[in-house]
């Protein structure tokens, strides 16, 4: 097998082993260029011990170096070269107490995850792959290096790594990983939020997002995002639905763009149903006013999980008005007043969330409303086309305008803003200087 190294990491594995070390790319950038994809990054693993490492080079930071790691700067770019170490107890369910610098790579590579990022290479050798990565690759399966138990102990977030890559992969995971994950998953309650975001962000946006059932099937979620499993436990008896909430949660990921906040409204658009399940005398759910109840669990779950600011409003808000509009045949009045109570920002947004919920939905009544939802979109797309006022921010008059024409500083200037907007929501054409200010006059005299 033969890599076409960058020249940069090329340079740096030639510098380290002129002067008389071993070096190896390691890890995901190895899996990635078996895949025929492009790495992000690429790790180098060497003998040679942190110190040795920065003598052979003029600029190096010192990013774990108690963990043995460098990164060598060339230019303005980074590799991070760490040295062939035999990682210590774990004590917190993520990092080693302390590490042991070996001169053996075999033992730096059985310390590492999965088989197919346990795999090391440079041109002199080639492929070194010791527990079989490459045939896990064929497979298409994630595997433990070693025992799966040991693994996971070491660093519970493995688990979700597990379920991360097989979501990005689209593999599956060996039934011993499996295993192990659902034994041992209630130790990620000792993982970080922001570690948990970070898992489940990149779950979600891969090409499966679904593997989220997985999460659920292990254990996972109940740890982790315990609202999930009640969504999975609550059924969905209407001609509208066919799955319970969960899996037509699941279903719904995978009919949207891989974009973070759409995935994350996906994932979230339901998760007030649980709490406000009725059933009727004819054995029909209901959800009432299940949109509200889920944009303030959106936000507490999110802000549990460290996302920030920006995430838990957008999410939130479309999670909000997931259901806004449904039903109603539109004209470009109704549009322009659902865009200035959603936001110009938001509401564009709503269009890809909508369809997905329509598409995990059951087929009844699916074309009409599908033709209703392109409705919108069009109608929404002819008010920006034409320039269409739908906010104070493009209104032709401002409170400076009115200050002028004879009004003061306060809530009855906001008031009067407001009736202005409401007018040209009605009627664009009514978004003149001089129509508004007419109006004001005419408003102040009576």
């Amino acid at each position: 097998m033969k890599v076409e190294l960058p020249e940069k990491a090329k340079y740096i594995i030639d510098t380290i082993t002129q002067a008389g070390y071993e070096a190896y790319i390691v890890g995901g950038c190895v899996r990635d260029v078996i895949l025929g994809r492009t790495p992000e990054d690429w790790d180098i693993t060497t003998s040679a011990k942190p110190e040795q490492v920065k003598a052979l080079f003029r600029r190096t930071i010192d990013t774990g170096i108690q963990h043995g790691t460098v990164t060598v700067m060339l230019d303005k770019e980074g590799f991070e070269i760490t040295t062939y170490r035999i990682d210590g107890k774990y004590e917190d369910s993520r990092h080693p107490k302390e590490v042991t610098f070996t001169p053996n790579l075999a033992e730096d590579l059985k310390r590492r995850d999965f088989t197919i990022n346990a795999m090391a290479y440079n041109e002199e050798a080639g492929l070194i792959d010791l527990f079989g990565g490459m045939e896990d690759i064929e497979r298409k399966m994630i595997r433990c290096v070693g025992d799966a138990r040991e693994r996971f102990r070491e660093d519970a977030l493995r688990m979700m790594r597990a379920i991360r890559f097989s979501a990005q992969l689209g593999y599956t995971i060996e039934e011993q990983t499996k295993e192990a994950i659902r034994e041992l998953a209630p130790n990620l309650k000792n993982i970080s939020a922001e570690r948990i975001q970070v898992e489940l962000v990149k779950l979600l946006v891969s090409p499966h997002p679904d593997y989220l059932r997985i999460a659920y099937d292990t254990g996972v979620t109940k740890v982790i995002f315990p609202e999930f499993d009640k969504a999975m436990e609550t059924p969905q008896n209407h001609p509208h639905h066919q799955y319970n909430v969960g899996e037509h949660t699941l279903r719904s990921l995978s009919c949207v763009e891989p974009d973070k906040h759409l995935r994350l409204a996906m994932l979230f658009h339901d998760i007030g149903k649980p709490g406000t399940l009725t059933v009727d005398a004819e054995g029909i759910t209901h959800f009432h006013n299940h949109a509200a109840v889920g944009e303030e669990l959106t936000k507490s779950v999110l802000r549990r999980l460290k996302f920030d600011n920006d995430t838990v409003d957008t999410v939130s808000k479309l999670v909000r008005y997931h259901d806004y509009g449904n039903g109603v045949n539109p004209d470009m009045r109704i549009v322009r007043r659902a865009m200035n109570k959603i936001g110009e920002d938001i509401f564009p947004m709503l269009f890809p969330v909508k369809y997905a919920d329509l598409m995990a939905q059951s087929a009844y009544k699916r074309q009409e409303k599908t033709d209703m939802l392109e409705k919108w979109k069009a109608l929404y797309e002819q008010i920006v086309a034409q320039n269409q006022c739908v906010s104070l921010k493009t209104m032709a008059v401002t409170g400076s305008d009115l200050i002028a024409a004879g009004m003061k500083p306060g809530r009855e200037l906001g008031i009067m803003l407001n009736t202005l907007l409401d007018l040209v929501l009605e009627n664009p054409q009514n978004n003149t200087k001089e129509f508004l200010l007419s109006e004001v006059k005419k408003r102040l005299k009576s």
